[in-house]
């Protein structure tokens, strides 16, 4: 009997039978993403697909497998916390502490004011100074923030957009100042503007400017910093702001798109740049949907890679990731359920290939995390990769009937969204457009009715519920952190000469203006002692703001 034969006989006995005694529970299963999960996966599923074309070695084109021949068998992705809160001295005393408790890169979180230009004395700062991230106005803070780090042998993550030039000129500067060469600093700065459009926020300056800024920071990184990644690619935020898998998977690589060719616009070769572009994806709680996420995100790039941008090394065509588990998945209903969350999200991470993983700490839908949460969401990885076996052998879900089949299917769904994007003339116009933001708000939407509904199931949210006592020991920033940290940029602004940072700021005005690589006056302007707000201010000058419609 051949296996189709065997499967209708199945249906027609066994299945029958079981579904008359006891109906399935709804009508039809489907992923976050509408794709229907169906009773069983056999090898029907896939009896057309070429192993060697779809699927291959990890380590070689498509890299459905994974980036690496060997994965986490050599080495362990790299462990980070993303961390960041008041000032730069408290910040610095967490990251020490995580890295004296196994943490292997350092992730950095930056406050509101930080983000959008804004020096902490500004009054459009009032009130928010170190609440979701460090405060960071001169490369004193910097310093102070980094001091004692071994900048040559920790990799360091930033999260950070609009001054994403402005931080690195700052975290360069401070490696120069620790003897430390910039050749040979290692890490990430996120510098992805376009889903800031999209989702997130916090922009300053119009679309095109930006991705000019992006594009410079390309080539200073290539110059100055050739092992640090000038970019990481971002479908977190927009997986957090509602989109679907699938909505991630198309949007962010559409946004990388964009990247690419702004940057082959900007005369830079495709395979001298594109071995450096990162991405940064969110781990959600549809498990088997979030593990074939990840091997259809790499399987699509490297196709786009090959197919649209002629790129020639196998380095140019490799989509290497940061995952960070699902804040949006946390509850303030009984915290310490985010506990199991975090940890089927992250084993989805691992599974799927992930380079670099975050783990949300369980308090974080009511506070930045405590360090007792902070630790047990590091241990939860250090778990993973110690004691599952996870990390035994190169992509354990590969074959799966199930997983493969998924994996197509959001390969097959995101292609459909970028086809869509290209004849709106790419990201950038459909951003402009609107097109990304509704759509990610039409999820967010349907999301939110099945919560209500109860046709979603949030355990102890909208079933299980249980009568708690309030939170005890949250992390709380004081008012007093504002007050230091203004009197400390005060003290810093006293100590400078104001004839010097005049000029450094025309400099940043002069090739703002022109054609000149933007970033290396920067550069120059942190070193003299301009402020994150002045050098924002002086390119808000030239580039305009960008109002949302």
């Amino acid at each position: 009997m051949d296996l189709e034969a065997g499967l209708q006989r199945w249906e027609a006995g066994p299945l029958k039978a079981s579904l008359e005694r006891l109906p399935e529970r709804k009508a039809r299963f489907e992923t976050s993403s509408g794709i229907e999960v169906r009773r069983l996966y056999t090898p029907l599923e896939a009896a057309s697909a070429d192993y060697l074309d779809e699927l291959g070695f990890p380590g070689e084109p498509p890299f459905t497998r994974g980036v690496q021949p060997t994965m986490y068998r050599g080495r362990y992705w790299t462990m980070r916390q993303y961390a960041g809160f008041a000032t730069a001295e408290e910040t610095n005393r967490r990251y020490r502490y995580l890295l004296q408790h196994g943490q292997t890169g350092l992730s950095v979180a930056f406050d509101l004011p930080t983000q959008i230009g804004y020096d902490s004395d500004h009054p459009l700062a009032r009130g928010e100074v170190g609440k979701v991230g460090v405060a960071v106005s001169s490369l004193r803070d910097a310093e102070t923030l980094f001091d004692g780090i071994p900048l040559g042998e920790v990799s360091t993550s930033m999260t950070i957009n609009s001054t994403a030039a402005i931080l690195l000129a700052m975290y360069a500067a401070v490696a120069e100042g620790h003897g430390v060469k910039t050749e040979s600093l290692q890490g990430t700065i996120q510098n992805d503007i376009l889903k800031e459009y999209a989702a997130r926020g916090t922009y300053i300056f119009p679309p095109r400017p930006s991705m000019r800024v992006v594009t410079d920071l390309f080539a200073f990184c290539r110059e100055r910093m050739p092992r640090f990644n000038p970019i990481s690619i971002s479908g977190y935020h927009i997986r957090e702001a509602g989109a679907t898998a699938v909505q991630e998977v198309a949007f962010t690589l559409a946004n990388g798109i964009a990247y690419v060719e702004a940057a082959l616009a900007a005369g830079l070769d495709v395979d001298g740049f594109a071995g450096r572009l990162s991405f940064f994806f969110n781990s959600h709680s549809n498990f088997l949907e979030e593990v074939a996420k990840f091997r259809a995100c790499r399987r699509l790039w490297a196709q786009i890679m090959i197919e649209r941008f002629q790129a020639k090394r196998p380095e140019s065509c490799m989509l290497r990731f940061h995952t960070q588990t699902a804040g949006c998945t946390l509850t303030a209903a009984q915290p310490d359920n985010n506990v199991v969350r975090v940890a089927f999200q992250a084993l989805a991470a691992v599974l799927g290939g992930t380079q670099s993983l975050h783990t949300n700490s369980r308090d974080e839908a009511l506070a930045l995390p405590t360090e007792e949460s902070v630790r047990i969401a590091l241990r939860t990885q250090q778990i993973i990769a110690h004691e599952s076996g996870a990390a035994d052998t190169v992509d354990p879900l590969g074959g799966s009937y199930c997983v493969e089949s998924l994996t197509d299917e959001i390969e097959a769904r995101a292609r459909e969204y970028i086809d869509k994007i290209d004849g709106m003339g790419g990201a950038v116009a459909a951003i402009e457009a609107g097109y990304m933001q509704s759509e990610i708000a039409e999820s967010a939407y349907r999301h939110q009715r099945e919560v209500e509904s109860r046709d979603r199931v949030v355990v102890g949210v909208n079933q299980f519920q249980a009568a708690e006592k309030p939170p005890r020991r949250l992390l709380r920033i004081r008012p007093e952190v504002e007050r230091r940290q203004r009197g400390r940029l005060a003290s810093h602004r006293r100590r400078r000469s104001g004839d010097a940072i005049a000029s450094v700021l025309s400099g940043v005005k002069k090739a703002a203006a022109g054609t000149d690589n933007v970033v290396f006056p920067i550069m120059e302007a942190v070193k003299a002692g301009a402020t994150l707000g002045e050098i924002s201010d002086a390119l808000r000058e030239v580039f305009g703001e960008y109002k949302e419609r």
